[in-house]
């Protein structure tokens, strides 16, 4: 799971932005510098920060020189770009990328976004995987005769599509939209897997484009200045549209490629899927990965977990009935169960603690890279409040159960400092399969579902039981009848005969990042 970021100014403000071939004070390249489209992209990708945390980068296109500049480090976007970075990325159109590493290493050599310069200067960013990475790269190196440099799919989708253009448009002929459309659809049908692109052609314009499953999200958003002139954005989630003060004009659509001219016109075709093929974005977008502020797929995600939460509360009364019990407090684990958390409290009339809080100043445990990783920093990531613990009976609520360390060691927690008992209350059905579409848990040993049952899963956190919503729940709380749920009963819409190779690829790279 990543982010992924995109800016185009369009008129003759963008011009100005390109720079000039006198002497510029340094006044005036920071004044530059704060109007150009890689400083929306630095802010949008603080938005975006949620989704991926290993690495951050912004690749911009500058027409005066006509080259790409790009800058790209490990880390959080705050200290990967520093004072005067954004001075060295100018431009009127720019892409960035927020990294969670899911395909290849936590190098250098795998941060996003990539660059080629040829066919046209092409550049991109992604967010996803390839299920079917092995048979792509081996086109490209036999039939192509490429040389891949990363261990990442970004690359695999940016030289296949640079191919594929010069396929389509012809050697020495001009980039033109109704051919790159036709190399786009033809990548469409060769790349398996999830995969929601943003990206510059040099000279001409931005591009986005996004798998037929649409299994990740991808926004278009526009903003009109004073004097009339245009600026469109792209991004993973409307909240970075929102704090660039950009209106949600749409979701880019499953199978759509959409080319954003450098003069502000628009051209995007979708290509049409058969009959038997539906869209099935990501339920763990509103479960867990996206920001409670944002909108998915037309959904409200805050909406969302509320209802989540009302259903979940249903399923808790059931058992509170039925084993003779009820909690003294309904208590989340921040953040994204909190919504949930007071929808179930409201419907159970039983008193909502925030008995734990949150540190800001440590990462999202669950997309950190290694599990040990992920272990401290479940350890420092939580502060308990001990007043709302000592005695308590605990309805402790959470979005989710992956590999189960941060429960186990949260009700761990709770027990030593006195609760009385715990009970787990989960907003996502038990998962129980691997995910090959941009999340971290492709083996399926890996998962606490994974050959478990509630019962013994209950038992290993070491807490009374466990309660977990349905899949018929996850459709009503979500409101829509197609949804990616491979992780939850082994039904994928796309790669099943690809998913083992990816496994032990995925598995080789990381071994090889770890060596090193």
């Amino acid at each position: 799971m990543c982010g992924v970021m995109g800016v185009i100014k369009c008129g003759s403000s963008a011009q100005a932005l390109a720079g000039s071939d006198g002497v510029i004070s340094a006044q005036d390249l920071a004044a530059r510098a704060e109007e150009s489209a890689a400083y929306q992209v630095y802010k949008g990708l603080l938005m975006l920060q949620h989704r991926g945390q290993d690495a951050a980068g912004i690749l911009s296109f500058d027409f005066s020189d006509h080259r790409f500049h790009l800058k790209k480090n490990l880390g959080l976007v705050g200290s990967v770009f520093k004072e005067g970075d954004l001075q060295d990325i100018p431009g009127p159109m720019a892409i960035g990328h927020n990294r969670y590493a899911t395909m290849g290493g936590d190098g250098l050599r795998d941060v996003q976004p990539m660059a080629l310069g040829h066919p046209y200067g092409i550049g991109l960013g992604h967010n996803g995987n390839l299920v079917n990475y092995r048979e792509l790269k081996e086109l490209l190196e036999k039939k192509y005769k490429a040389q891949l440099l990363t261990a990442n799919d970004a690359e695999i989708l940016l030289q296949l599509w640079g191919q594929l253009l010069v396929e389509n448009i012809g050697q020495g002929g001009d980039f033109n939209f109704e051919d790159s459309k036709k190399a786009t659809f033809s990548l469409f049908e060769k790349a398996k897997g999830a995969y929601s692109v943003v990206g510059l052609v040099a000279g001409e314009g931005m591009f986005a484009f996004r798998d037929p499953w649409g299994i990740r999200p991808l926004v278009l958003g526009k903003k009109t200045n004073a004097d009339g002139e245009v600026e469109y954005s792209l991004a993973s989630e409307t909240g970075s549209l929102r704090f660039l003060q950009h209106e949600y004009v749409r979701e880019i659509k499953p199978g759509e490629y959409l080319f954003i001219h450098r003069t502000g016109k628009i051209d995007c075709a979708v290509m049409p899927l058969p009959q038997t093929q539906k869209a099935s974005p990501c339920m763990f977008e509103w479960v867990y990965f996206a920001g409670a502020e944002g909108v998915v797929g037309d959904k409200a995600v805050y909406s969302v977990r509320l209802r989540l939460g009302e259903l979940l509360a249903k399923k808790v009364s059931a058992s509170m009935q039925a084993r003779n019990w009820r909690p003294d407090i309904i208590m989340p684990v921040p953040d994204t169960s909190r919504s949930a958390g007071l929808a179930m409290a409201e419907a159970l009339a039983i008193p909502y603690r925030e008995g734990l809080i949150k540190n800001r100043y440590i990462q999202r445990s669950f997309i950190l890279s290694e599990q040990e990783k992920r272990e401290k920093a479940v350890e420092l990531k939580l502060i308990p409040v001990v007043s709302e613990i000592v005695g308590k009976s605990i309805l402790l609520v959470d979005d989710s159960i992956v590999r189960g360390t941060t429960s186990k060691k949260i009700v761990g927690l709770l027990k030593s400092l006195g609760a009385r008992e715990v009970h787990l209350a989960i907003t996502c059905p038990p998962i129980r399969h691997a995910c090959f579409y941009g999340i971290d848990y492709p083996e399926k040993e890996q998962l606490l579902a994974g050959n478990r049952s509630e019962e013994q899963m209950a038992q290993w956190i070491g807490c009374q039981e466990l309660v977990f919503l349905d899949t018929d729940d996850l459709h009503q709380a979500i409101g829509k009848n197609d949804l990616c749920l491979g992780c939850l009963n082994g039904n994928y819409p796309v790669g099943g005969e690809c998913q083992e190779k990816f496994g032990q690829d995925r598995q080789k790279y990381k071994l090889k990042e770890n060596k090193q």
